[in-house]
């Protein structure tokens, strides 16, 4: 029977400051870029059809190669893999501050999500070592997990801030001393376990490509229809490198993405609600952006600001009400609860209009729905890495943050193209702020549409265990090894 030698008290405290940190740091800049884009796209001559790109690129890349990543980990050490992946993150954020075209710039963004990708899942794995089973576990699990939901916000937060006062290029050069400070943390990081085995760059490279495709097929069919040239070239690009990455993993001998990682019904219901999750969070921020700054024409820092009861919304759920319903609840009835105040609040946000007064609905709306998915963020993570078997830790707690990416960039690149249909499809004569308006809201409501498909999966996939079972993580659970 493995036991779990307890961390010192400051140890672990630092360990964890050092991982929740990078954590945020990863997910802070997948939005980061957010309240920046028109100010970007003018300053690099990137066409608004293209912007979204500067995101999803990110996320891509991000959530492409986080199982990779994550078994990389596995392979080579935790800590010597995430602190290869913050000197990635480092040098691609330096390369996008200085980035002189939008193509240097994606390429930058690309570049960031690799070396995210290989920082996230060690992360988590490295919590798993540092902590032992129980409540102690749980209460570090409360803590990264709400750095997943609120890093977003806090990207929004600092965006606007930094475009407004000094540039958007210190976006991105904001997160260099960030980065070196969680580099000169890492002392406090054990080395963490390692595995045999290969990884499967053909099957990362198969899947990155084929979701990337999908993207951009979706994006082309918004802008050109279902029938372009384009359009058909890339959707059958995806069919087939979808077929090919499955293929992979059928015949590979150290697979991506393992059989047995997904065999348990509730960790598969749990990474479909964090894709349905991020796929409706993203867009809603994008959304949200327009909204504010194109209708109501916030300045970048107040449409920062006006975030803020996001971030509130998140850290209420996430760190107050969350774990305590997961102490006292399912997994499944936890993530049921959560979807649903998330959906309601999109079904608010429909209630916009122009020049209407913040108080009514931007801003109470947006803090109902960081309630909700703060709730869901811890219950996901907790049951996406449930029960997996120790050689397949890293694996599994990058396909929490893989269904996240993945889902915002799906997510994204469909809800877009709703909303465009929706503004054109205004009668003629329509001002404009109401036809955009109509698109934005439109957005939203088909985000409350991916979360009324994240309760159905999760009250379908996952199980009505007991509370005691839901909360209690064994070294097993995520992978952790004796001290």
């Amino acid at each position: 029977m493995s036991t779990h030698t307890p961390p010192r008290p400051a140890r672990s405290g630092l360990a964890l400051l050092v991982i929740a940190a990078a954590q945020l740091l990863m997910v802070m800049d997948g939005t980061i870029v957010t309240v920046g884009l028109p100010v970007i796209g003018t300053g690099l001559g990137i066409p608004e059809a293209d912007l979204d790109w500067v995101l999803t690129s990110y996320a891509l890349a991000f959530g492409g190669l986080l199982l990779a990543g994550g078994r990389a980990g596995d392979l080579f050490g935790r800590r010597t893999l995430f602190r290869a992946g913050l000197v990635v993150f480092l040098a691609a954020s330096l390369l996008g501050g200085v980035a002189g075209n939008g193509t240097v710039l994606i390429v930058a963004r690309v570049l960031q999500g690799v070396g995210a990708a290989i920082v996230a899942p060690a992360a988590l794995s490295l919590l798993a070592d540092t902590f032992p089973a129980g409540p102690q576990r749980n209460k570090a699990l409360g803590v990264y997990g709400a750095m997943g939901g609120l890093g977003s916000v806090a990207g929004l937060l600092l965006g606007g801030a930094l475009t407004e006062y000094l540039g958007w290029r210190w976006i991105m050069f904001v997160n260099i001393p960030i980065a070196l400070l969680v580099l000169a943390g890492t002392f406090a990081l054990k080395p963490g376990t390692r595995e045999r085995g290969g990884i499967d760059l053909p099957g990362a490279a198969a899947v990155t490509l084929g979701l990337g495709s999908l993207v951009y097929a979706i994006n082309r069919a918004g802008s050109h229809g279902v029938g372009d040239g384009l359009t058909l070239t890339f959707g059958a690009a995806t069919v087939a490198l979808l077929v090919v990455f499955a293929l992979i993993q059928r015949t590979a001998r150290s697979p991506m993405l393992p059989a047995g990682v997904l065999a348990d019904r509730g960790r598969l219901g749990a990474n479909l609600v964090m894709l349905f999750m991020g796929a409706g969070q993203l867009a809603t921020f994008y959304f949200l952006t327009l909204y504010m700054q194109t209708i109501e024409q916030f300045s970048p820092m107040i449409t920062g600001l006006a975030y803020l009861p996001f971030a509130v919304g998140i850290g209420i759920g996430s760190g107050l009400i969350g774990p305590r319903l997961q102490a006292r609840a399912s997994t499944r009835t936890v993530l049921a609860t959560g979807m649903a105040v998330a959906a309601a609040a999109m079904g608010w946000f429909s209630l916009l209009t122009p020049d209407q007064n913040p108080l009514l609905v931007l801003l109470p709306a947006q803090l109902a729905g960081g309630i909700g998915l703060g709730i869901g963020f811890v219950a996901a993570t907790i049951g996406g890495v449930q029960g997996v078997a120790p050689r397949d830790s890293g694996i599994a707690s990058g396909l929490v943050n893989t269904s996240q990416q993945i889902g915002g960039a799906l997510g994204l690149a469909v809800l877009a193209g709703i909303a465009v249909s929706a503004t054109t499809g205004q009668p003629p004569g329509t001002p404009l702020p109401d036809a955009l308006t109509s698109g934005y809201t439109a957005g939203m409501l088909g985000a409350g549409g991916f979360y009324l498909a994240a309760i159905l999966t999760a009250v379908l996939l996952l199980r009505p265990r007991p509370a005691n079972r839901d909360s209690e993580l064994t070294p097993e659970t995520l992978g952790s090894t004796p001290g």
